[in-house]
């Protein structure tokens, strides 16, 4: 599978660093920064945000804002958001009968396992996910009980980057990277 456009012939040095980088990371030759390379300032500033994005911040842990990742991800169909957010799942103490909440699989109320905080944050990036914005007055106050206005930021600056990623990879036809192919985890087709 391949996307819509291929990368240009010649990189500049300074965009070859950061997709040096990208594959120090995450082990693989990621097509995303070698597409960007087509329009420098979107490669940069893409790669900004994602150098700034949160992976643990108080009490905002590592599974949390997993879960957010994924949610985002499963809710926006993305392949390749889906197959990057699912690499190392297990790491974060994400079961398989969670995944299967993740992914709409199974109803959230059938797994106990998530704490509050965690549905919410759920919740919140399911919201954020969608189109248009709606955010109710009675999750507002929700949210609100469960984290401060620090932790809100990070919430949803974590999901609207998964969302950024989305929009973007799928508009140029971005296929998976190959993290999930050793698992049975079904991706939805790029249309």
């Amino acid at each position: 599978m391949k996307a819509f456009i291929d990368p240009p012939k010649h990189i500049p040095f300074y965009l070859k660093i950061g997709i040096w980088i990208s594959r120090k990371v995450t082990g693989r030759d990621l097509l995303p920064g070698k597409l960007l390379a087509w329009y420098p300032k979107a490669a940069i500033s893409s790669g900004i945000m994602e150098a700034m994005v949160a992976h643990k911040d108080g009490n905002l842990d590592k599974r949390i804002l997993k879960l957010v990742r994924l949610r985002a991800s499963f809710s926006l169909a993305c392949p390749f958001c889906i197959d990057m957010n699912y690499y190392d799942y297990d790491q974060y103490g994400i079961t398989a009968k969670e995944l299967a909440v993740l992914q709409g699989i199974n109803d959230i109320a059938s797994v106990k396992t998530f704490s509050p905080r965690e549905i919410t944050a759920m919740e919140y990036a399911v919201l954020i996910s969608r189109t248009p914005l709606q955010f109710p007055q009675e999750f507002i106050s929700k949210l609100k009980a469960e984290f401060s206005e620090r932790e809100i930021v990070i919430l949803a600056s974590t999901a609207a980057q998964v969302n950024y990623w989305a929009r973007l990879l799928q508009a140029m036809g971005v296929p998976p990277a190959g993290f999930a192919d050793h698992c049975d985890l079904k991706l939805p087709a790029l249309s």
